[in-house]
Order: structure tokens, then sequence, then C-alpha cells
């Protein structure tokens, strides 16, 4: 490969890597042909960018951007997969999947997801539980709506017990 064309790589991975707010690091040395067909596929279908990137110039990429990316540097062997995506937790929950199904899975090597980092596949449980921002933003909501539901209800249930007691006094 040329040095323009090195140049090249990672300025496109450096401008991907800034358009999207998280990315994951997999590794996906043990899947054949097919298992990485049908993987893309569910990416796609979840909205994940899926791009094979070679470590080095992965490194040069992060390297050259603003932030310190250091603690992903360890993970960078094998044949390194990125997960790119709007949503957080959506990678994890598509290799959680994976794992509760497949003999031979895709495994996450790292990740960088709400501004933090998690290293290592024993970190996958905890970015499933990260919520996104609608699902956080529909708890308020509920949260918010909950007294006044209360409010309402108390009230209806008021007016039926006082109509029924005038009704049941109009009747002596």
């Amino acid at each position: 490969m040329k040095k323009e064309d090195k140049g090249q790589i990672i300025a496109q991975l450096a401008e991907t890597i800034q358009a999207y707010p998280h990315f994951y690091l997999v590794d996906v040395t043990a899947l054949n042909a097919t298992a990485t067909s049908e993987l893309r596929r569910k990416c796609f279908k979840s909205e994940i960018k899926m791009v094979l990137v070679k470590n080095t110039l992965l490194q040069k990429a992060l390297e050259s951007l603003e932030g310190d990316f250091s603690p992903l540097y360890g993970s960078l062997k094998g044949t390194t997969a990125l997960f790119f995506c709007e949503t957080a937790n959506v990678p994890a929950r598509l290799l959680k999947e994976y794992a509760d199904k497949k003999a031979v899975t895709p495994v996450l090597k790292a990740a960088y997801a709400e501004e933090g980092f998690y290293v290592g596949a024993d970190q996958l449980t905890a970015l499933t539980s990260i919520k996104s921002k609608n699902e956080v933003i529909a708890e308020i909501v509920a949260l918010l709506q909950s007294p006044a539901k209360n409010v309402v209800s108390a009230l209806q249930s008021g007016g039926n017990t006082i109509h029924g007691v005038l009704k049941t006094l109009g009747e002596r």
C-alpha cells in the first residue's frame, strides 16, 4: 500500500470516528466469510456501520484526533472490526445476542461509549445496561406524569364518593 493511500485511509477513519459519538473495537478473527456477511447484515439492520481496519492505521487515526485514546491501543491486536453507532448500547446488545446464540462469536475488545472507555470482553454487560437518550427521556416523562396521574385519579375517586353519599342521603 502506498503512503498516500495510507494517509487517505487514516484521514477517512479519523473523520468517521469524529462523525459518530460511539464506537466499538470487535475481534472477528473466529468468523468465516459466511458468518461475517451475516454479522454485516445484522449491523446494517441495527444501524451500525461496520468497518474492518488495520490496527496500525486505526491507531494513527486515533492519535491524529483531539483527546486521549491511549486506553484503546492495547486492544489493537488481531483482526479488528469497528462498529460505529449513534446509540451507545446497540452494538453491545448485538454482541450479547451473538454470544447467547452462537458457539463462534465476535468478541468485544474495547469500546468508546458515552465519553468513557470500556476495555475487555467482561465490559459487555456494562455496555448493554447503558441507557440511550430516548430511554432516559421516556423515564423522565413517566416520572413527571406519575404525580399528575395520582392527583387526577384521587379527584375522580373522591367525586364518585361524594356523589354516592349525596345520592344515599337524597334517598333517605
